[in-house]
């Protein structure tokens, strides 16, 4: 089992962001335009159809998004731990506390469990997907800008913020939901929606082999092994408990801690960059754990199956 979990859920994966990086070798492809495709037009699409036509209720969804939110706080103050054991300067422990609370459950996350547990995952995963967009450009904007404490600076946080399409398609997706309105009924509306979020999952994956391929990775240190660990074994370890908590059933309760060992979401690295941070600590962050992740992701699955 545990190769053919290998062979069917992690060479799918690592094959295409291989693709990407051989591309990105080959032409020098222009990372900030994919970014930006991702974030402004495919994973908002995503978001929108989703949120339509998810079949999971609104309080499953509550609960999915609560938590995403468990986890989001238990790395939080995983990262202030390490971050006092290590005696990490502020800058430092402001990009841990990124890489370990933000995990790439977009480009990583949702085609992993989709591969590992079928569609029902996938309609798990966005949940988590938009409650962890939403924490990413709240949370996380004003926590890459904390060293700052001029007003300018928190302008400037929150209107990057209020410019996210992801927060505005995840609300109107979920009115239309609520309200009842048959979105999918006009086709000229609903079809360029479908057609955008049908490819996001290998566009996404693309994307990830570029930014893997332009990391220059920082030296492997000992402030990055906790990185690692938070984020790829003590973050599932305590979504199993949370998972407890919540009460899931066995299948949600597999696609949500599956989702919680993903690797450091590549937007950390963007906000690092943005507003000053520790942009080697956070690409090395978004590079080694995307890396170690080719052995805990089989690994975990294969646990995970056998739960099942």
């Amino acid at each position: 089992m545990f190769f053919r979990i290998l062979l069917d859920v992690c060479v799918p994966i690592f094959g295409i962001v291989g693709a990407g990086w051989l591309m990105d070798r080959k032409f020098k492809l222009h990372l900030e335009t994919l970014v930006k495709l991702n974030i402004y037009l495919m994973v908002p699409a995503f978001i929108f159809t989703r949120m339509v036509s998810a079949e999971l209720g609104g309080g499953e969804a509550l609960r999915i998004a609560g938590f995403t939110l468990g986890t989001i706080a238990l790395m939080f103050i995983g990262s202030l731990i390490a971050g006092r054991i290590f005696r990490m300067p502020r800058r430092e422990r402001q990009a841990l506390s990124l890489a370990a609370m933000f995990y790439n459950c977009g480009n990583y996350g949702l085609p992993l469990v989709t591969l590992a547990f079928g569609s029902q995952a996938a309609a798990v995963q966005i949940f988590v997907l938009a409650t962890m967009n939403v924490s990413t450009y709240t949370v996380g904007l004003f926590l890459a800008q904390s060293h700052g404490e001029t007003a300018g600076m928190h302008r400037r946080a929150l209107m990057k913020m209020l410019r996210q399409p992801t927060l505005y398609a995840m609300f109107a997706g979920l009115a239309c939901r609520g309200l009842g309105v048959p979105v999918q009924d006009a086709i000229w509306l609903w079809m360029p929606f479908d057609l955008i979020q049908s490819g996001l999952i290998g566009f996404a994956l693309i994307t990830l082999g570029v930014q893997m391929s332009q990391t220059t990775p920082a030296p492997f240190r000992a402030p990055l092994w906790s990185a690692i660990l938070l984020r790829l074994v003590i973050s599932p370890a305590l979504a199993v408990l949370l998972v407890m908590a919540f009460g899931f059933s066995r299948e949600v309760s597999a696609a949500l801690i599956l989702a919680a060992a993903a690797p450091t979401a590549v937007n950390t690295a963007l906000l690092a960059h943005e507003f000053g941070g520790d942009v080697s600590f956070s690409t090395s962050a978004v590079y080694y754990s995307t890396l170690f992740s080719l052995i805990t992701t089989p690994a975990l699955v294969y646990a995970l199956k056998l739960w099942l």
